[in-house]
């Protein structure tokens, strides 16, 4: 297990490398001039001159890089040219806004995927494992951004049930029920695409368990359905350990029209800001982050799977 985990981690480094120059390369080439939209097209020569300086925009391209990696890799991101604070900071601020909606959809993918594809596969003949099916394919076709308008227009605008977006209330209490009351909408606008994938591929796996030879034995030895069902759901697990880790990482990198939309005050949301206002540095900062966290995400299932089934550290 020590083995297979450290090469994996091995293996993580030159991909971290190959991000951080996806990430520079693409920001930097985007098509427009951060000078112009940061200071306006009637700036002074001097102030468009200083600002280049600043962000070492009259270097090549390479030097650039390597001056932006070593400066990352002590943990100083630049300056955001917008708020003129450090992006780390700026980062730092937004990232528990994420994390709390990113979990809280996750959590929803998981327990959702679980019902409507466990459901699939011990019921795939009759009425309930149909109706599962369907809300699963229904789940994965609606576009994310067209649900997310029709909850705000259902929930908010006519029913006036949930608030349509920010995180708390302006004259609320503040309080974590309101914080709650703000979470749901988005929440499940980020986890319907996540939540029908999962169920997917849990019920192909779980319904392939259950019609293989594990579960004739498991019959044959007298196990009631229940155990029978619950040593197929283990070995069905690696399957969801896949999916899962993967849609954690969409969730994480996907959040961005949900935050949006919803006036999430997350990475999502400050990356849009960032890129609206040509903020390169911060740009660079929060794509990094996310990028990072993929791999990482990507890791921590392979350690987990690894756990589960040893047939994969080999």
């Amino acid at each position: 297990m020590t083995g297979f985990l450290l090469r994996r981690v091995l293996l993580a480094v030159p991909t971290l490398l190959g991000v951080t120059v996806v990430v520079f390369a693409t920001v930097a080439l985007v098509p427009g001039d951060p000078l112009t939209a940061f200071l306006g097209p009637g700036a002074p020569p001097e102030a468009r001159l200083e600002l280049s300086e600043r962000l070492g925009l009259e270097r090549p391209l390479p030097v650039r890089y390597v001056g932006w990696l070593a400066h990352a890799l002590h943990g100083d991101l630049g300056v955001s040219i917008s708020a003129q604070r450090p992006v780390q900071e700026l980062i730092g601020a937004a990232l528990g806004q994420t994390l709390l909606l990113t979990g809280a959809a996750f959590l929803l993918v998981l327990a959702g995927g679980v019902l409507l594809g466990g459901l699939g596969a011990v019921r795939p003949d009759r009425l309930p494992g149909k109706v599962c099916d369907a809300l699963s394919t229904l789940a994965v076709s609606a576009p994310q951004y067209s649900v997310a308008l029709l909850l705000i227009a259902v929930f908010a605008v006519q029913l006036r049930w949930l608030p349509a977006g920010g995180t708390h209330d302006v004259f609320g209490s503040g309080g974590p029920a309101d914080l709650l009351r703000h979470l749901v909408l988005p929440a499940v606008a980020a986890a319907l695409v996540p939540l029908g994938l999962t169920a997917k591929v849990f019920r192909a796996a779980l319904a392939a368990v259950l019609a293989g030879e594990l579960a004739d034995s498991l019959r044959a030895r007298g196990l009631s359905r229940a155990a029978v069902l619950r040593h197929c759901v283990h070995n069905a697990s690696p399957a969801l350990l896949t999916i899962g880790g993967l849609q954690l990482a969409y969730l994480l990198e996907g959040v961005v029209f949900v935050e949006t939309l919803f006036a999430w005050p997350g990475i999502g949301r400050l990356l849009f800001d960032a890129l609206s206002a040509r903020d390169l540095p911060l740009v660079q900062g929060g794509v990094l982050l996310v990028a990072v966290a993929f791999v990482g995400i990507n890791l921590l299932v392979d350690a987990a799977h690894a756990a589960v089934d040893p047939r994969v550290r080999s």
